[in-house]
């Protein structure tokens, strides 16, 4: 690309094609790992199941469905985007406040199967840039877009279709066009939370779907809007009011995706901190009584949580009655953190939404926003516990998710989540651990070949 280049999606795609180490490459594999345990357990859910029915019926083709066949790369991306995003167990920026993993590793795996691409350094590659294209748009979109649009569909496409580019090593003129081809078809309303349903985890399909398809036109010469994101009618100006432009191209010591927070809870992440402080004041209790048991009613009379503004809007469900709204509740994360000791993904199943013990204290809390945890947010998803048990209040604080970077769940933390979300989605556990090495030994001594043949399958 020559002369002055005048967007922001010339100059990024400028940005992306800088190295990449291998210590990025080894955050990537981490979070690929992540990804394939989500996608693993979600592959087996009904909502799923049917996108993955959808994706089918466009025929047979060289990519992977998890769990599934052989289809094209649209149709695998589509498929596996929902697949490990609708557990709410997949990573999240929260300074962009999207989730990169389900859409750029669908998108990325399905175009290196059907490229034909076996170096495992190449796949991880693309992650890392797809990560970084996705992370610096949703950053620089403002609070104004988040406010009707899901950031993950609207903008996941540029992640999809970075690292498509990355690779077909396309030059940077090209990564432009995939990218402006990315934003002219971003979509993903809010609406999606307000009734039942999964449209939510839809939204990663399509974005994936989307950069899949974006970096293939571009590749053949078909041409994007380069100011898909600034220029009049574009993305910033039609869908983000307040959005900071530049804020895409700030310049960054190291590849964005080492600041991605890993989620430990089956819940959404707004409910993360809450759930934190609640195992904080369960093992307080647990401390101070003469006769611990492993789980049940602490026996506390009252239960407040203070929260940032976000949390209370997307997770202030009192009596959620499908292990969606389970996952959006604060009262039902609380509940539960606080009876076992943990918010896995059988907490949150109809039985336990149901549960009478569970009821009464989701009953016995309260939610209300914090003005000093709003200020904080987003950097900082903190929450803070007042409750009362034989007249002494507990207060306790957690202002950094379990997670987060200042806050990190260790390899092991992340490799044992996904053994268990491999478990979930019914995987026995020689093949689990086959699954765990080829991606914990990709570019090390396994391919995407190796990858590939390790996942789910119908048969299998």
């Amino acid at each position: 690309m020559s002369g002055h280049l005048s967007s922001i999606t010339e100059r990024l795609a400028e940005l992306l094609a800088r190295p990449v180490s291998a210590e990025d490459r080894a955050r990537a594999r981490l979070h690929l790992l992540d990804w394939v345990g989500c996608a693993v357990a979600g592959a087996r859910e009904a909502d799923v199941a049917r996108v993955a029915a959808l994706a089918a019926a466009e025929g047979q083709g060289s990519c992977r469905i998890v769990g599934g066949g052989p289809v094209g790369p649209q149709a695998a991306a589509l498929a596996n985007g929902p697949a490990g995003a609708i557990l709410e167990m997949d990573d999240v920026d929260r300074r962009a406040l999207l989730h990169p993993g389900p859409v750029v590793m669908p998108a990325a795996l399905a175009l290196a199967e059907h490229l034909g691409v076996t170096d495992g350094k190449a796949l991880l590659d693309a992650i890392v840039r797809g990560y970084e294209a996705m992370i610096r748009i949703g950053r620089a979109a403002g609070p104004s877009h988040y406010r009707f649009f899901h950031p993950t569909g609207t903008l996941g496409g540029f992640g999809a279709a970075a690292a498509g580019a990355s690779l077909m090593a396309l030059d940077d003129e090209r990564t432009a066009w995939a990218l402006g081809l990315a934003g002219q078809q971003g979509a993903g309303l809010w609406r999606a939370r307000h009734e039942p349903g999964s449209v939510k985890a839809l939204h990663d399909g399509r974005a994936a779907a989307n950069g899949v398809a974006s970096a293939l036109l571009a590749r053949d010469g078909f041409r994007g809007p380069l100011k898909v994101l600034e220029g009049e009618q574009g993305l910033f100006p039609a869908m983000a009011p307040d959005a900071d432009p530049e804020a895409v191209l700030v310049p960054a010591a190291d590849w964005l995706i080492h600041e991605i927070s890993f989620k430990p809870h089956a819940a959404c992440r707004h409910a993360h901190p809450a759930i934190d402080a609640a195992l904080a004041l369960r093992a307080r209790l647990l401390s101070l009584s003469a006769h611990p048991r492993e789980s049940g009613d602490p026996g506390l009379q009252t239960i407040r949580v203070e929260t940032y503004r976000d949390s209370v809007l997307f997770c202030d469900k009192p009596h959620p009655t499908t292990p969606a709204e389970g996952k959006f509740s604060l009262q039902q994360s609380v509940a539960v953190a606080l009876i076992y000791g943990d918010a896995g993904l059988d907490r949150f199943e109809p039985a336990a939404l149901a549960d009478p013990e569970i009821a009464a204290l989701r009953a016995r809390v309260s939610v209300a926003v914090a003005d000093d945890l709003t200020a904080a947010y987003p950097a900082r998803f903190g929450a803070r516990l007042i409750a009362t048990a034989g007249g002494v209040e507990h207060r306790i604080e957690a202002l950094d998710a379990l997670g987060d970077p200042e806050n990190p769940m260790s390899p092991d933390a992340v490799r044992d989540k996904a053994r268990a979300l491999m478990a979930w989605g019914g995987m026995r556990l020689d093949a689990a651990e086959r699954l765990i090495a080829a991606v914990e030994g990709l570019g090390l001594t396994t391919t995407v070949a190796d990858l590939s043949a390790a996942l789910p399958r119908r048969d299998a």
